[in-house]
């Protein structure tokens, strides 16, 4: 749940995490960045420093996401002494068009040349993460999210990454009315979502250990009884005969909306009782019109395929009601990237959450940020076919925000 306390809101997170990670020292610092600028440091420390700006940007649209970077530089010339401006272009969940410049950094060449690896480490995927979650939060606006994206990160920084990314792009969502990432599934980062703890209930393992579905969600129920319980229901492909073996175990936690089925069928085969015709029959009973215009393969799979599809969530919901768990909610998980919400909203699938970490980038080339100098002190001067960054920089001296 949401808490008051002012120590876990996102930007005492944000805080938190910035102490934790600290600025790294310069010996590691410079093992960590490209050898060419450890090298053009000690260049420019014998020929003499120079006071120069950088334009950093990504060649896609992207949601701001800078606030990590641009804190994590602002504690480096803390602690390494020098001085150092760094200009944010854009507001924190704001859009940025393609090319645009995220930040103007200026400060010495000899001691931003190192950061220029590490910097752009920072910044591309963050921005292009957030602008995932903002795009599946407004696919579907009137669903709340859960971040399940730590077990796909490569360890805890780029874990942490995500999760704050996710959280920029929910709040920008959030303005325009949807409701989107409301927590996720771990504590250390909980606290971009305003949260204290991660949300979840049981893992498949737990499923496994217990022999069975239902013996799983009373296990959980007697070490857990004051907790919402979330049961998967997928293990052993019994998806709707064991969703309702636990809702009539628990009919007062089903009744007052306390008790949650998840559905995380893989993509190998058919929830229970489906396949390709029975599937095209559920969505035909439920959003004709959905299942009636022309589809992609990858659409046609959303819909009516195997794994968590648009037809085995509304059979599901079909087996609730007609067995009268009205108030029995639907998670869903398993692929839910921007296309797949989009589909899912067409279909007018009955979901009432979906876990999901696939608002991590697909594709990573398009993660890559650049840095270009734009400026030697005070002298406008870039490589060939950047030009457009000058009048950039002269622009942002008007309309940035200094952080420094």
């Amino acid at each position: 749940m949401t808490v008051s306390d002012p120590q876990n809101t996102p930007q005492a997170a944000l805080r938190r995490a910035l102490g934790t990670l600290g600025p790294l020292d310069e010996t590691t610092i410079e093992a960590r960045t490209d050898a060419y600028f450890g090298r053009t440091r000690h260049i420019v420390e014998h020929f003499g420093d120079s006071r120069v700006t950088y334009a950093v940007f990504i060649r896609r649209p992207v949601i701001a996401a800078c606030g990590l970077v641009s804190q994590w530089l602002k504690n480096v010339a803390e602690a390494q002494g020098f001085d150092l401006q760094c200009r944010e272009m854009y507001a924190e969940g704001e859009w940025v068009g393609a090319g645009e410049p995220l930040l103007y950094l200026t400060g010495s060449f000899s001691r931003l040349a190192p950061l220029e690896t590490l910097v752009l480490q920072r910044i591309g995927s963050t921005c292009v993460a957030a602008h995932n979650a903002y795009q599946m939060a407004m696919a579907l606006p009137s669903i709340p999210f859960l971040a399940m994206d730590a077990r796909h990160c490569a360890g805890f920084e780029m874990q942490e990454q995500m999760a704050y990314a996710a959280g920029v792009g929910s709040r920008a969502a959030r303005k325009e009315g949807a409701r989107g990432f409301i927590g996720n599934a771990n504590d250390a980062t909980a606290g971009f979502f305003g949260l204290d703890a991660g949300l979840g209930t049981m893992p498949h393992a737990l499923i496994g250990y217990a022999g069975s579905t239902l013996r799983a969600a009373e296990m959980y129920d007697e070490v857990y009884p004051n907790d919402p319980l979330t049961v998967l229901v997928d293990y052993f492909g019994q998806e709707i005969t064991d969703a309702l073996a636990v809702c009539r175990r628990f009919p007062e936690r089903a009744a007052k909306g306390h008790l949650s089925v998840r559905l995380d069928t893989h993509g190998g085969r058919f929830l229970e009782g489906l396949d390709p015709q029975t599937s095209y029959g559920v969505l035909e009973r439920h959003t004709p019109g959905t299942i009636r215009r022309y589809r992609s393969d990858q659409e046609l799979r959303d819909l009516v395929g195997t794994g968590v599809s648009a037809a085995a969530i509304w059979r599901m919901r079909e087996a609730l009601d007609h067995a009268g768990f009205h108030h029995v909610r639907i998670v869903a998980s398993s692929g839910f990237n921007v296309a797949k919400c989009s589909t899912m909203r067409d279909a007018h699938a009955p979901i009432d959450v979906i876990g999901s970490g696939s608002f991590i980038p697909d594709r990573w080339s398009e993660t890559y940020a650049t840095a270009d100098i734009v400026a030697y002190d005070g002298q406008p001067r870039v490589k060939l076919g950047r030009e457009f960054l000058l009048q950039k920089v002269r622009d942002s001296h008007e309309t940035s925000k200094d952080i420094s």
